[in-house]
């Protein structure tokens, strides 16, 4: 009945309807975490993509990515106009124009089901064509022009049974089981008696699936435990580089880290420490290094991380740092960075332009390591620094040889929205894929200690000063998604929809 009235809709309401649609699906994510909006949202979707063209399923699907990233992503203007210099209203406009760019990814997945298999059975679009194309979509959204992974449908069943997928497909490959879903939920109503049914039973093999492979050990732990300590400064970033702020900063984190001295490691978030590591060393890091190393003769002693920025004045390159304070020093440079925010593209096209926009440390040079480890208590861990933790195939690079995770972050740009509990979910979907503990140090919050099994043991309270203390187990071993990354489900998307078009080249697929 639905289907019938959609299909009878003018071209913009039916596009409003998509946008509806992308709207609800943002429920389904942190912090609301109502994760079967996941399911209704893209099947509501589907039902439009059923009758439509590819240039109206194109417009539908782009109308869906508005709903869901311009109101899920539109914190991104807070840190434009703040730290900008640009003004709300330019700030605003920024980053409408970004959303609106991305969201070109939802309906590249649509314009591509419907013309590759403009006539097919609904059950062939709704089971394999349209979950397909929009993995596909997904995954093209994570990687073209550095990529921008941020609300994969996956992400929001971090807490359904459909999370058992994480550790064999990744992320993606729960994207996938949530799309076919959303398909088989429009099946279901089906006019035809065996499609129903179908849709039910597969449905239970899914969830099953699902809850099965859940409840599997990918990885194990090596029996030993360590005590960790997290130190959340909450320091404003409007006040984190005037210079009149920085003592008073370094003895914050040192007078916090010294209440931590039990533990085996005190990590501090990212770029903690306001300051360039050659301006600290001998004044502030060798004497803290000392310190901390003193203990080692009673028995215990703590290794500290900090994210730092370090300045290579012979190369003219500055870099977002994290540095290990364990007697040995280990350094790591972010490789992963953030558009517009840590570094400038088309600099030399729009050089002028750029330049207006004012962005503090908004100049740094990649990393070149060619893998995100960095030995800490003696440990290999597996390091990454506030986005990097988005981009799962870039996390398992760390193994196997990283026994834990951590991940450094200031999420304080984006003041009090949706992107602390959103970026937490992705955190914790990390360590799920990877079957590793994570450790998340933020400025700000939400800083949390992650089992392997991606729920939290503890998290501290946003824009407060915090130490957040636990135990957490080294760990060992390879999941599936850890050995083989992204291109598991990639090759089994393209395969699927070429084995579609061959099958249904061959047999009669259409629809009657």
């Amino acid at each position: 009945m639905l289907r019938r009235h959609l299909s009878r809709l003018e071209s913009y309401w039916r596009a409003l309807f998509a946008l509806a649609a992308g709207l609800l699906t943002l429920f389904a994510f942190a912090p609301y975490s109502f994760y079967p909006f996941a399911v209704l949202g893209p099947a509501l979707l589907f039902l439009l993509w059923l009758d439509a063209t590819p240039r109206q399923a194109l417009a539908e699907g782009w109308s869906f990515g508005i709903g869901l990233l311009g109101f899920g992503v539109f914190w991104m203007h807070i840190s434009i106009d703040q730290f900008g210099n640009v003004g709300t209203v330019l700030a605003m406009l920024i980053t409408l124009l970004f959303i609106i760019a991305v969201s070109g990814f939802y309906g590249l997945a649509g314009w591509l089901g419907r013309r590759l298999m403009a006539n097919a059975r609904p059950a062939v679009l709704l089971i394999l064509v349209f979950p397909l194309t929009w993995v596909l979509g997904e995954w093209l959204r994570g990687w073209f022009l550095t990529g921008f992974p941020w609300l994969a449908l996956g992400y929001s069943q971090i807490d359904s049974l459909l999370s058992g997928f994480a550790p064999v497909f990744g992320v993606y490959g729960v994207s996938l089981a949530v799309a076919v879903s959303s398909g088989l939920l429009v099946l279901a109503y089906s006019d035809r008696r065996i499609e129903p049914l179908m849709a039910l039973v597969l449905a239970i093999v899914i969830w099953g699936d699902g809850y099965l492979l859940g409840r599997v050990q990918w990885t194990e732990d090596t029996g030993e435990t360590l005590k960790v300590s997290l130190i959340q400064g909450n320091i404003d970033q409007a006040e984190k580089w005037k210079r009149e702020n920085l003592e008073s900063t370094l003895a914050l984190y040192r007078d916090l880290s010294r209440e931590s001295r039990e533990s085996d490691v005190i990590i501090w978030p990212e770029t903690a420490v306001p300051a360039f590591l050659h301006q600290l060393d001998e004044t502030f890091l060798t004497p803290l290094e000392e310190e901390f190393q003193a203990q080692e003769s009673q028995g215990k002693k703590s290794a500290l991380l900090m994210g730092i920025p370090v300045w290579q004045p012979e190369g003219k390159h500055y870099y977002n740092a994290l540095l290990a304070l364990d007697g040995e020093r280990d350094e790591y440079y972010k490789r992963h960075l953030v558009p517009f925010g840590e570094f400038m593209p088309l600099k030399s096209l729009i050089g002028p332009l750029l330049e207006w926009i004012e962005i503090p440390m908004s100049d740094f040079s990649a990393g070149a390591a060619v893998r995100p480890l960095i030995r800490l208590a003696g440990r290999p861990v597996g390091v990454s620094i506030c986005y990097e933790d988005a981009f799962g195939e870039e996390m398992i690079q760390a193994l196997p040889d990283a026994q834990y995770l951590v991940n450094v972050s200031n999420d304080a740009w984006f003041g009090d929205s949706l992107a602390l509990p959103q970026h937490l979910e992705i955190a914790r979907m990390r360590a799920l894929e990877t079957g590793r503990y994570l450790l998340r140090s933020t400025n700000t919050g939400i800083s949390a200690l992650i089992d392997q099994r991606g729920q939290l043991m503890g998290r501290s309270p946003k824009f407060q000063q915090h130490v957040l203390s636990g135990d957490i187990q080294a760990m060992q071993g390879m999941t599936p998604y850890a050995r083989y990354g992204n291109w598991l489900v990639v090759a089994f998307s393209v395969a699927g929809l070429l084995l579609t078009l061959i099958i249904c080249r061959y047999r009669n697929c259409r629809h009657t």
